[in-house]
């Protein structure tokens, strides 16, 4: 198992490679540069030609991917040319909230999706099973954005029940309790409607997992033997229904970490998602490369994370 676990680290670096030449041109091919959003009637074109050519950006592009990739390897992202900081720093103060984000949406969307997927599997066919994959349905049609806003509009403006923007009061202390219930009050709506949005693939293969389950020889030679409902669904058809969905957390966590930045967006909430969207704005080429690089690296980690679990919760299965 720890062979292939290398294996798969080592496969990662030329993945990586190629991603990172693909964002680097991508980067190029966007319109303006990240001093075009400067220049007004009154610039000097020499001062823009200037920080353009103190910036690299006249160099070779063989040249710029060079530094900018062995910066990286190095963790060196650049600055940002519009927050005037280290983009290392600017995105980790920004990751951390997005972690977080994240955390609660996976723990909400489990809380949700495995009840109504076993409920929906074992009661097949009946009105609640019914009531359960329209349900299903109409999360998975309705596109993120509109969801986002309804919530935001019901219970953040009309019913005040949530804050609308923001990741903290400013008038609580770091480290105090009121300072982690205001970190956990501000992201509780992003965190439902992305809970709320994330379900449907959850719910419907639980559900048949544990609809093909019932068909089983093991699970009729249980219950010919007189074996309750109740134990043979509880030790047998949800136990090993439940093994792949657990499988999925990895591929769930890249997914969301993607899925914030409509959200984030959205509901104001500073973090990566915001980040993104706003440097795409600004032009703000250091930034975007850098964000655009760590999804992909944290998908390729997500694939992974979900077959190492895959291999460690269900015994019959091993990475070989």
């Amino acid at each position: 198992m720890w062979k292939t676990i290398v294996r798969r680290v080592l496969i990662m670096i030329p993945q990586l490679l190629v991603l990172s030449l693909l964002i680097f041109f991508m980067a190029k091919f966007m319109p303006g540069d990240p001093f075009t959003g400067m220049i007004t009637p009154d610039t000097d074109p020499a001062r823009i030609e200037e920080l353009r050519e103190k910036a690299g950006l006249n160099d070779p592009w063989y040249v710029q991917y060079t530094t900018w990739i062995t910066n990286a390897v190095q963790g060196d992202l650049g600055k940002s040319y519009t927050y005037k900081i280290g983009v290392s720093t600017l995105i980790g103060e920004r990751a951390l909230n997005t972690f977080w984000l994240s955390l609660v949406s996976v723990i909400l969307l489990y809380l949700l999706a495995i009840p109504l997927g076993v409920l929906a599997g074992r009661y097949q066919d009946t009105f609640l099973d019914k009531t359960v994959v329209l349900y299903s349905f109409v999360t998975y049609a309705i596109p993120t954005f509109v969801l986002a806003l309804i919530f935001l509009f019901i219970f953040g403006y009309q019913l005040h029940w949530f804050p609308t923007v923001g990741s903290v009061d400013i008038k609580y202390d770091t480290g105090t309790f009121g300072y982690f219930w205001s970190k956990l009050y501000h992201m509780l709506l992003p965190a439902i409607t992305t809970a709320i949005l994330g379900t449907t693939s959850v719910i419907q293969y639980l559900r048949s997992e544990i609809i093909d389950a019932k068909a089983l020889d093991y699970v009729r030679t249980a219950r010919s033997k007189g074996i309750p409902i109740s134990k043979v669904y509880s030790r047998h058809i949800f136990r090993n229904s439940l093994l792949p969905i657990a499988a999925f957390f990895g591929f769930t966590i890249t997914g969301l970490l993607g899925g914030s930045i409509f959200i984030e967006t959205i509901f104001g909430y500073p973090g990566m998602g915001q980040l993104f969207i706003s440097s795409i704005q600004s032009r703000d080429y250091s930034v975007i490369t850098a964000l655009v690089m760590l999804y992909g690296f944290l998908t390729l980690l997500g694939s992974l994370l979900s077959d190492i679990i895959m291999s460690i919760v269900d015994p019959r299965i091993r990475i070989e």
